[in-house]
């Protein structure tokens, strides 16, 4: 029996040096928690069509953003309404060839054309690939910023030489402009990561448009 008591002691001083590891160590991980992030910012995410809106942290909402980048109604938006706004510009374009008399705004009217044409493509494919494509055909009845209204289109059709330049250069700057202002909302409402791309292509290429078209105003 003395032999057994003796035996105890060394397991005991390993037991109660165990304990104290762990003690410090739930000390030591407690310090290395992540704060409370219930005060931090609040964002509000768009649902899915069909589904409600619904508010998060700021870092809940990118951490969902880059598990899952399902299209939301931000961006079936986006699609449907520039898909009306490029069609507008179309629409304006058409009548350069035989209205407008600067070279430069021909040339721009070509380029415009040129490279929403097949964007409106893309994005009525990019429709049909979600389920959307014979509502992306309809009408949205919302606001579109920048969209020309119909007397001016109807005085720009009656325009011709240098009155048709100047109005056309001025109604295609404003026009773009919305097309950035729809663009830049989507790529911080949308979820989807080829709308994203699509916004970016749209925002640095009519941003440098304005740019030549203030030089031609």
């Amino acid at each position: 029996m003395p032999i057994r008591r003796a035996s105890l002691a060394p397991l005991a001083a390993v037991s109660l040096a165990a304990l104290a590891v762990l003690t410090l160590g739930g000390c030591d991980s407690g310090s290395d928690a992540e704060p409370d992030r219930a005060g931090g910012p609040s964002v509000l995410v768009p649902g899915k069509p069909g589904e409600d809106n619904r508010t998060m942290s700021a870092e809940d909402a990118a951490q969902q953003r880059a598990d899952d980048d399902s299209p939301n109604s931000a961006d079936i938006d986006y699609a449907r309404m520039m898909i009306q706004h490029h069609s507008q510009a179309l629409e304006m374009t058409e009548l350069a060839p035989d209205r407008a008399e600067s070279s430069q705004v021909k040339k721009l009217a070509e380029r415009i054309e040129a490279s929403q044409g097949p964007e409106i493509a893309v994005m009525k494919s990019w429709l049909e690939s979600h389920g959307e494509g014979e509502k992306g055909e309809g009408h949205h009845h919302g606001p579109m910023p920048g969209m020309a209204t119909e007397g001016q289109l109807k005085n720009l059709r009656a325009a011709e030489g240098k009155a048709f330049d100047q109005l056309f250069v001025t109604l295609m700057i404003t026009h773009h402009e919305g097309a950035i202002t729809m663009a830049t909302d989507v790529k911080s409402q949308g979820n989807n990561v080829r709308i994203e791309e699509m916004a970016d292509d749209v925002i640095a290429q009519q941003t440098s448009e304005i740019t030549r078209m203030h030089r031609m105003a």
